[in-house]
């Protein structure tokens, strides 16, 4: 299983961060279509091409209700990536380094760092995470290894009705991230304001969907080469549905 490389990690973890949310950035998350779980990749109501990107996923892991890893991966079939569900996780996982990216004055981004970007105004490396819980756990959601952001709800059963204030802990390198900027909802709500973790990387937020919720923390960090990029832009989500009544 192949992970964010230790060399970032360290540099990342020495520097310290600091937080934003740019409101067009794309992330990745778990959701249903046509009976399967497929990897989305993308924000709002945009749902790009993630098989051209399949080279960019570093991990997936899927877990059992008692938290411990189950043999789980991506099938391509068709237009979408989609889980391979024998051994029935409930909970899969994903990480997706999407490089180096350099914005040039007239708004458009190169897949390179500024150092081979003349006149570049901004340069990002962003690395994606997602959780996804596809049935209830026996136990808190656990850390997942390589994941350096990660939002867990502080209780291990989720509410059953939209609108009920949740706590979520946002962790940066298995610590509480101090200043990370979490939404509600990543899919339905992409451009709201959002809530800042404090010093126990705490938000609260309503839970916002009577059906599928995508959470989203964003969280900036110092770069490891600073000629080269910016920042390094870590974005997590935390994906799960609520029932609606029966039929």
């Amino acid at each position: 299983m192949a992970f964010v490389t230790k060399t970032l990690i360290a540099c990342v973890a020495a520097a310290g961060a600091l937080a934003s949310m740019n409101a067009s950035a794309h992330g990745i998350w778990f959701a249903q279509r046509a009976n399967q779980v497929a990897l989305i990749y993308g924000v709002g109501a945009d749902d790009l091409d993630m098989v051209k990107r399949m080279s960019k996923v570093k991990a997936v892991s899927g877990y059992d209700e008692e938290g411990k890893e189950v043999a789980t991966s991506l099938v391509v079939q068709g237009p979408l990536p989609l889980v391979d569900l024998a051994n029935q996780p409930a909970m899969v996982t994903a990480i997706l380094d999407n490089g180096l990216w350099s914005k040039t004055p007239d708004g458009k981004w190169h897949n390179k760092g500024k150092d081979e970007v003349p006149g570049a105004i901004v340069s990002e490396w962003t690395i994606k995470y997602t959780v996804h819980l596809r049935m209830p756990l026996n136990v808190v959601v656990p850390q997942v290894p390589g994941h350096a952001l990660q939002i867990i709800p502080l209780d291990k059963k989720l509410p059953e009705k939209y609108g009920t204030p949740t706590k979520f802990r946002v962790l940066y390198q298995g610590k509480p991230a101090r200043g990370a900027l979490v939404k509600a909802d990543y899919v339905t709500d992409p451009d709201a304001k959002g809530v800042k973790t404090g010093a126990d990387g705490i938000a609260t937020l309503k839970i916002r969907n009577q059906g599928l919720n995508v959470v989203v923390a964003t969280y900036d960090a110092p770069p490891p080469d600073p000629a080269r990029v910016n920042k390094v832009e870590h974005l997590a989500t935390l994906s799960f549905v609520l029932p609606h009544e029966p039929e």
